[in-house]
């Protein structure tokens, strides 16, 4: 059966995050979850382009509720005060989707000083996760969707580099930031199996979609209005994920066809790299030093 957003179950009463949902695919994961009857709140770093999509939203889901909360993940200070803002209004967290990210920009790094798109994709959400964490393992059904990349196969977490400082592939430190993503949703699910909570940990990549993300990316403005999928097709893989029934903690999503580029969205596999567990362990231990954000430890 081909998944589609009339799929999505009803989401009357729940309260999800979506991190980045001012463009690409956040803005179409919002709508959708708004749609099915969730309180959705955007995540956003930039007010001004958050409150433009928060009029699209509108106009395009007039009966749902969103709301616009600022969250930088280039900033752990900003994170913090997101997480702390947001627990002091709400009492519980159905479904997180760890969505916003950056992809090949030049050199750059975070407010803390972690190379961008490592501090970004990985080390943002990872603190966010943390700090909300005791919110979402009290709600019923909850669930943290985390997106990855097909460009996870080409990562590989440089430990004696992370920030790239030795020598930067923009494509390489996307793939390891990207890598980052997958090694965190399968130790989350471990953890949180290990410590008895109901939570599910499930991740999702968007094939290749038309996004504002891609425009670093010459490949993707030549041949991107060809193969690529919108944003409404990109955004299904994270929406099955954060509500499908059937899922299971661990599972990732992405699209059927063209070897994941496009499509329908079903369980796919990830690179056996990502399912290293000395990998993911030592990871996690060092995001939770880089963060200062320490959760689910191990006994």
């Amino acid at each position: 059966m081909k998944w589609s957003f009339t799929d999505i179950p009803d989401q009357i009463g729940k309260v999800c995050i979506v991190t980045g949902a001012n463009s690409g695919i956040g803005e179409p994961t919002a709508r959708e979850l708004g749609r099915a009857g969730a309180q959705v709140i955007l995540a956003c770093r930039n007010p001004e382009k958050a409150e433009k999509a928060l009029e699209r939203l509108r106009v395009a889901a007039p009966e749902a509720t969103f709301e616009f909360m600022q969250c930088d993940l280039a900033d752990l200070e900003s994170v913090k005060t997101f997480a702390a803002a947001f627990k002091e209004r709400f009492k519980r967290l159905d479904i997180l989707v760890n969505n916003a990210g950056v992809m090949i920009p030049p050199y750059s790094k975070t407010k803390q000083g972690f190379e961008l798109q490592f501090g970004t994709n990985h080390l943002g959400h990872f603190a966010l996760t943390g700090l909300l964490l005791d919110l979402i393992t009290a709600t019923p059904g909850s669930r943290i969707v985390t997106v990855a990349s097909m460009a996870h196969k080409m990562g590989k977490v440089r430990f004696d580099d992370l920030n790239r400082e030795k020598k930067y592939r923009r494509w390489e430190a996307y793939g390891q930031s990207k890598v980052a993503n997958l090694f965190f949703t399968y130790e989350l699910q471990r953890r949180l199996a290990n410590g008895g909570h109901g939570t599910l940990a499930t991740a999702a990549h968007p094939g290749w979609t038309r996004t504002n993300l891609q425009q670093y990316s010459v490949s993707a403005r030549i041949f991107g209005p060809v193969v690529a999928m919108g944003p409404d097709g990109g955004a299904k893989p994270t929406l099955r994920a954060a509500t499908d029934p059937g899922a299971a903690s661990g599972d990732y999503f992405g699209p059927k066809h063209m070897f994941q580029m496009r499509g329908a969205p079903v369980k796919v596999g990830s690179s056996t790299y990502s399912k290293r567990e000395d990998v993911a362990t030592q990871l996690w231990s060092v995001s939770e030093d880089l963060t200062g954000v320490s959760f689910l430890s191990k006994a």
